[in-house]
């Protein structure tokens, strides 16, 4: 099977001998590697150039935003299997190798990660804390990396289906991504939603390819690290104090942009709005209202996309291929708090 292993560059000059020295330390022999220079801050295209003379450039010219970038990217190169990786993500010698026996041993698998542990690029120190260990979504909406920021005492050895998978370091099979294409006009069809830039996409992609009937797997074996920027707070809603504190620390654009993402992916994809949902989103309001009212700004853009994401959901809906039934399966029952 073909690899292709993409990654965008952003802002990523002080991670590139860590992250590429280990692309290219890969086990797994087919693999051709491309680079989207998004932001040359530092510049990294001269350096991976100079360094990396194996890489193949891809240049938008701006910074075209996950989504859109990763879908160029699907739509001209041909692969059997994409490869994610992001600027701050380093993959152990045999990552590859292990997610394409996971790919070759069941053809219904759509995507797969593995088991990624945090990561300090400041000491350039691992962790023995997860990152992620693929995403779990509840009923009311939230979804979270399984596992982060809990210690490695091997809850998480076990290999099996999970309900998504992160972008972070995420594999997917052309054959799935083609399967869960949605037209965006005439002419040009999306694989990440567009609409949502970054954040949440891969959530959105990862439920689209449950609806199509693909699997999501979880492979343990396969280890990476990941020096993640807008990590989820440890204890969530449960503790607002810690909460707050940790959202200081993300930017409002990024916060807005979770705020309107993860809504969606209930639009789009749920078979329909569940007691867990409204609770939760008025829980959300509340808190937002009262800490973060500069998210609100993003109010705009949410009823002028809203739309647009009703009419995705006939697009899903029309094309499942799963009973509701089945989807709910994959769903915590719970509020996420």
């Amino acid at each position: 099977m073909k690899v292709a292993v993409l990654q965008q560059v952003y802002k990523s000059r002080n991670y590139i001998d860590a992250v590429y020295g280990a692309i290219f330390a890969q086990t797994y022999p087919d693999i051709t590697v491309y680079a989207q220079i998004v932001n040359d801050e530092g510049r990294s295209r001269a350096y991976i150039a100079e360094k990396y003379p194996q890489v193949t450039f891809l240049e938008p010219g701006y910074n075209i935003g996950f989504s859109k970038g990763h879908n160029e990217m699907f739509a001209s190169i041909d692969a059997d299997i994409f490869q994610l990786v992001n600027p701050d993500a380093i993959l152990a010698p045999t990552f590859v190798e292990e997610i394409v026996t996971v790919f070759r041993a069941n053809e219904k698998v759509g995507a797969v990660s593995g088991k990624i542990f945090q990561y300090d690029f400041s000491e350039n120190k691992a962790k023995t804390t997860f990152d992620t260990t693929g995403v779990v979504v509840w009923r009311s909406g939230r979804g979270r990396d399984r596992g982060q920021h809990e210690e490695d005492t091997g809850q998480y050895d076990t290999p099996g289906e999970v309900t998504g998978v992160s972008g972070a370091v995420a594999a997917y099979r052309k054959a799935a991504l083609e399967s869960v294409k949605m037209p965006r006009s005439n002419s040009y069809y999306e694989y990440f939603d567009e609409d949502f830039h970054s954040y949440w996409e891969d959530v959105d992609l990862s439920l689209r390819l449950i609806n199509q009937g693909w699997s999501i797997w979880y492979e343990p074996k396969a280890l990476a690290k990941h020096g993640r920027y807008a990590g989820s707070s440890k204890e969530g809603y449960k503790n607002v104090g810690k909460f707050a504190r940790h959202h200081k620390k993300i930017s409002e654009r990024v916060k807005q942009l979770n705020y309107k993402n993860h809504i969606f992916i209930v639009v789009k994809n749920f078979p329909k709005y569940y007691w867990q949902f409204w609770f939760r989103e008025l829980a959300m309001l509340c808190y937002i209202i009262v800490f973060e009212r500069s998210t609100l700004k993003v109010w705009s853009e949410f009823r002028s996309q809203l739309v647009v994401m009703k009419q995705k959901r006939k697009f899903i809906a029309d094309h499942c291929k799963i009973a509701p039934q089945e989807f709910e399966k994959h769903l915590l029952g719970g509020l996420g708090l």
